[in-house]
């Protein structure tokens, strides 16, 4: 039977937690109190810095406080994530996950952090395919007129790339394997290298990002020949798909998301869901950023953390067929 003294002990502590509810809630109610915080793992200028400060302005009038893009390039976003589980969980400090971050699941001995579990899902900000382009002056015209070639040249054909493990390096394993092609897959530190490797015919072709080939694309120096999602590009209706072009179920489609520190109040993570979603689903922000080659899009966190989930299933498979060796 519990002492009189515990009984009192009780009452109190209930009685404490009681009384600070209010002072909670009216916390999460007046959010945010200063300037918001979005760690990027990616340097200034890029597509992804680009994309997230439109966000951020938008978003920095919605809420009446300043929302900074701090930008973290290094690590595969390892640094930029630990930032942010650093910070008080009171959605100040806000994380952008890509989809390099379900790969990184598999590609690093020890993240030091599980993004499914330390991290909760706020909102999606756009999605992206990537392209397959080809020389203007070469023969290839879709996609499976390359692995044709590949299999009639095993081991001839070369397909550029930006760096080993990165998204468009693994869509290109991906590739590869989904062919059965005997191809080789060359990766590239620097991702401005990519065009003019294209263009000095160094690879026959590049599978990357539209912004990256954007320029040699207009000025008629290098061609597209497919996209690499699952159903054609709002941006480029015209070009067919990967799958389209005979390997049917390829689906390669990147992302770009804010995510908080899992213990962050519900409420709070609601409120910028809510401001979010609105901003991607204007249409001038919409257009704006077709123009960058990224579709917009925003849906409840937990269709977010489910494609979180089902990525780092899908890319560990990949980087485990493609014999790419943790770092």
């Amino acid at each position: 039977m519990p002492r009189f003294g515990d009984r009192i002990l009780g009452i109190l502590s209930l009685a404490l937690a009681c009384a600070l509810l209010p002072v909670v809630a009216s916390a999460q109610a007046d959010y945010p109190t200063r300037p918001i915080r979005l760690v990027i793992p990616f340097g200034a200028g890029g597509i992804a810095d680009v994309h997230s400060r439109i966000t951020a302005a938008e978003l920095s009038k919605r809420l009446g406080q300043q929302v900074v893009v701090e930008n973290q390039p290094a690590g595969l976003g390892i640094p930029a994530a630990r930032a942010v589980l650093q910070a008080p969980a009171d959605g100040h400090t806000l994380a952008l996950f890509a989809n390099g971050t379900a790969t990184a699941v598999s590609l690093v001995k020890d993240l030091g952090f599980d993004p499914t579990k330390d991290f909760v899902p706020v909102a999606n900000l756009i999605y992206f395919e990537f392209v397959v382009g080809v020389n203007a002056n070469s023969n290839y015209r879709t996609v499976a007129d390359i692995v044709a070639a590949a299999k009639a040249n095993p081991g001839k054909l070369n397909i550029g790339t930006t760096a080993r493990g990165s998204s468009s390096n693994l869509a290109a394993e991906l590739l590869r394997l989904t062919a059965g092609i005997n191809v080789t897959v060359v990766p590239y530190r620097n991702p401005s290298d990519l065009p003019i490797a294209l263009m000095r015919q160094d690879v026959d072709a590049v599978l990357d990002t539209y912004a990256l080939l954007k320029s040699s694309v207009e000025s008629g120096a290098a061609r597209l020949v497919a996209s690499t999602g699952a159903n054609r590009s709002a941006v480029f209706p015209d070009l067919p798909t990967v799958a389209e072009s005979g390997l049917a179920g390829f689906d390669v489609t990147s992302w770009n998301a804010v995510f908080a520190r899992a213990d962050t109040p519900g409420p709070i993570v609601e409120k910028l869901n809510r401001e979010i979603r609105a901003i991607q689903a204007d249409p001038e922000i919409k257009q704006r950023l077709l123009q960058l080659g990224l579709q917009a899009y925003s849906g409840p966190p937990e269709e977010l953390g489910n494609r979180l989930k089902s990525d780092i299933a899908k890319w560990a498979k990949v980087i485990d067929q493609a014999g790419i060796e943790k770092r």
